[in-house]
Formats: structure tokens, sequence, C-alpha cells
């Protein structure tokens, strides 16, 4: 390759991992379009705003394991924190990207880091895969709320 071609590429792998790095230390408006605001987030401040449905009985089972399992990582209604795990009320986990089998795979087998640069996601100990579908249902309920389907 001559110089000017690899520079070239260099620059373009650059700017993608700069773009990708604000992504993830910014606050964002809405989860489904990823719209950055001009104030950088706070180190665990969450990462996008969520807005809460009226939860059914399922979901508000999966909504009490969430928050006994994931929270404390992926934030309160899975707006995710800054610096610590990513929002799955976020359009990089809409059911035809991330199917229901991903979140089951994430949790027991954990996950390297792929879309975001908060690093790999350890496997949750001890998570049974009926709380894991419990989980799943009440994400999915959080991102159709948000204009994730």
């Amino acid at each position: 390759m001559k110089r000017t071609q690899i520079m070239a590429i260099a620059g373009a792998v650059a700017a993608i991992g700069i773009i990708a790095l604000y992504a993830t230390t910014t606050r964002v408006d809405t989860a489904k379009d990823n719209v950055a605001k001009a104030s950088p987030a706070m180190p665990g401040e969450a990462l996008v705003r969520v807005t809460v449905p009226n939860l059914t009985e399922d979901e508000r089972i999966g909504e009490a394991a969430f928050n006994a399992r994931c929270a404390q990582c992926h934030g309160p209604n899975a707006a995710g924190r800054n610096g610590v795990a990513p929002p799955l009320v976020h359009k990089i986990y809409e059911p035809g990207h991330h199917a229901d089998m991903a979140f089951f795979m994430a949790a027991q087998n954990g996950v390297r880091a792929h879309h975001w640069p908060f690093g790999d996601m350890p496997p949750v100990p001890g998570i049974t895969r009926a709380e894991i579908a419990s989980i799943v249902a009440y994400v999915r309920a959080l991102q159709r709320a948000n204009g994730i389907e």
C-alpha cells in the first residue's frame, strides 16, 4: 500500500474511535435516537433517559430481578452508567440486532466487549434462566416504551 492510503485508513480508524468514545461519554437525549447533548455525562451517571411504561405483573417481576442482578452495572431502568456499562434501552439492543438469546448468553457466559468501550461483561453468578427470561421481558418493555422495536 502507498503511504497516503495507509495514512487515510489510519485517519478513518482514529475518527471512528473518537466518535465511539464521544458516544459513550456524553449524556443522550433519547434512547432511540442517541442524540448527544453538549454536556458530558459524569462518571456513573445514566447514559440515556428512559421512559418507564406501566408494567405487567411479569414485567414487574423482571424489573425486580433486573434491579437485583443487573442495575448495579447497567443502571436503573437499564439506562446504562457512564464508565461502567452500556444502556440496554438503546437501538443497539433492539430485538433485530440482539435477539433474546443474546441476553441469555451474556448473563450466563459473559460477553466480550464489541459495541462499547466498557470492557468485557462477566457472567452473572447463580442467575437462572427464569430470572433472565423475566429480565428480558422487562428490558423489552422498556425498549418498546422508548421506540425501540
